[in-house]
């Protein structure tokens, strides 16, 4: 199939990913692990998943400028002005700014998918289907359309989004948006068939994003039009403006800044086995399990009477566990963590714990 030249990909690549500590730390967190033991790296497959459709140089990475030389080290292909480094964490809706201003003033006929470098997606071919009927539907008319992933539980984890009127092919207008539920009303919601998981993967023509920043989030539209196109094209003079101008953004979501507000919203109800792999239960269901639902992530583990856990260990130690059920082992150089799965929402909580505690040293 071929490739359009004016097609870019925004892969937001910022998170530091403390609901999978201590695998993921602040000096190198999730997106950069081969969590899956494929010899990719989350973000390497986020890469490889859109290469199909675009041409390498069209590929934008947003991240933290401390993640900067792990970008440029996983992704080597990359150029410098194609790696987005944020001075301070903003939140999804400055992130899409930036790069939406710094796509329009290289192509202003660009269209764009935007997606985290966290996300897992088990069937490509669907995958490729899916996004080019997206970039076929955004190019082609004023839209903002979200993915939305037809759910398989009653997950509270997520968002979820109602469909409305349907307008082409498996895409419908968007009736609401609601953030994540609680276990009653996630039941009703997947007893209804109007309600799929929010992905968090966007597609938009550039002039369209910029159009609904400027109507519904103008205070962050203005911040990025302060700037004359020529800054974005010039890498030096764009780090010295988004220095000066970025940790002002507001930090908010593009969910609240545009999505939930915006009147040109539109779903893309998509099959192709999603998971914004967040949480280490996640990871659990979207692992291969043994006989006895354990799931073991390229260590050695001997286990007894257990059922239904999940272990990471780095390096060469051997684990012995008897009589342990639905729990998370997880050990990362200084630190180990042992907590059941379902409590595993305490974990950001016991991060927060160690800093205070113990300062940076096992972040």
């Amino acid at each position: 199939m071929e490739m359009s030249s004016h097609r870019y990909c925004v892969i937001m690549c910022g998170g530091i990913g403390s609901r999978f500590w201590p695998y993921s730390r602040e000096a190198r967190p999730k997106q950069f692990i081969d969590f899956l033991g494929t010899g990719r790296t989350l973000l390497q497959m986020s890469y490889d998943r859109v290469r199909t459709m675009l041409p390498a140089e069209n590929v934008i990475i947003v991240t933290n400028s401390r993640y900067r030389d792990l970008v440029k080290e996983q992704l080597p292909e990359l150029h410098d002005d194609q790696i987005l480094c944020e001075p301070a964490r903003r939140n999804t809706a400055p992130c899409i700014a930036w790069a939406a201003w710094h796509i329009a003033a290289r192509d202003p006929e660009a269209s764009m998918i935007v997606a985290s470098s966290d996300h897992v997606i088990t069937r490509e071919a669907e995958f490729e289907r899916a996004i080019r009927a997206g970039f076929d539907f955004v190019e082609t008319r004023d839209a903002l359309l979200t993915l939305g992933i037809e759910p398989t539980r009653p997950e509270t984890g997520y968002g979820y989004i109602q469909v409305g009127e349907h307008v082409e092919g498996e895409i419908s207008r968007v009736k609401t948006f609601t953030e994540k539920p609680d276990l009653e009303l996630a039941k009703v919601f997947l007893s209804t068939g109007e309600f799929f998981w929010n992905s968090g993967i966007f597609l938009w023509s550039a002039a369209s994003i910029r159009k609904a920043l400027r109507d519904m989030a103008p205070d962050i539209a203005a911040t990025f039009d302060s700037a004359d196109a020529s800054v974005y094209l010039d890498a030096a003079r764009e780090r010295e403006f988004i220095a000066s101008v970025f940790p002002g953004c507001l930090s908010i979501s593009i969910d609240f800044a545009v999505m939930e507000k915006a009147p040109n919203v539109y779903v893309e109800t998509v099959h192709f086995g999603w998971s914004d792999l967040g949480t280490w239960s996640a990871l659990y269901d979207m692992s291969p399990k043994n006989a006895d639902a354990n799931v073991t992530q390229n260590c050695r583990v001997l286990a007894y009477n257990s059922r239904g856990n999940v272990f990471a260990v780095r390096g060469e130690k051997l684990i012995v566990v008897d009589g342990l059920e639905d729990y998370i082992v997880a050990d990362a150089d200084d630190v180990l963590l042992i907590c059941p799965k379902s409590r595993e929402q305490k974990i950001k909580q016991m991060v927060n714990d160690a800093k205070v505690k113990f300062g940076d040293k096992f972040l």
